[in-house]
């Protein structure tokens, strides 16, 4: 295994393209902001996870950041702000797209755990 697998932003470093409205100098900063997302990457393999990051009207009044995700077995999943602000929007993206990881999980495993407590009761 490569560095980069075992680092715990492996996903991020490996499966983040930047898309419009990044250069490449711009990685760093947006891996670092976007570290956070790592771990709850942590339940699918490098290879079933694909990330896209934007910008639109980059440091406009409406400039928009965009994250997507693709996850296997999951939804396509999409985050936007609006903040003016880079680093923010940034945050802001990550937190929802987090969330809506959250969400997609519990909406699947509640029905495991239903079930365990039925024949355990």
């Amino acid at each position: 295994m490569s560095g980069i697998e075992n680092s715990p932003t492996g996903p991020l470093q490996e499966r983040l393209r930047l898309g419009a409205g990044f250069a490449a100098a711009d990685r760093p900063r947006i891996l670092g902001a976007l570290s956070a997302l790592a771990p709850h990457l942590s339940g699918w393999e490098h290879d079933q996870v694909d990330l896209e990051v934007s910008v639109k009207d980059r440091e406009a009044p409406d400039q928009k950041v965009t994250l997507q995700a693709w996850l296997a077995g999951r939804a396509h999943l999409v985050a936007t702000s609006h903040e003016r602000d880079l680093d923010h929007a940034l945050a802001e993206v990550r937190r929802e797209l987090i969330r809506q990881i959250e969400d997609e999980r519990s909406r699947r495993e509640p029905r495991k755990r239903r079930k365990t407590r039925k024949s355990t009761a």
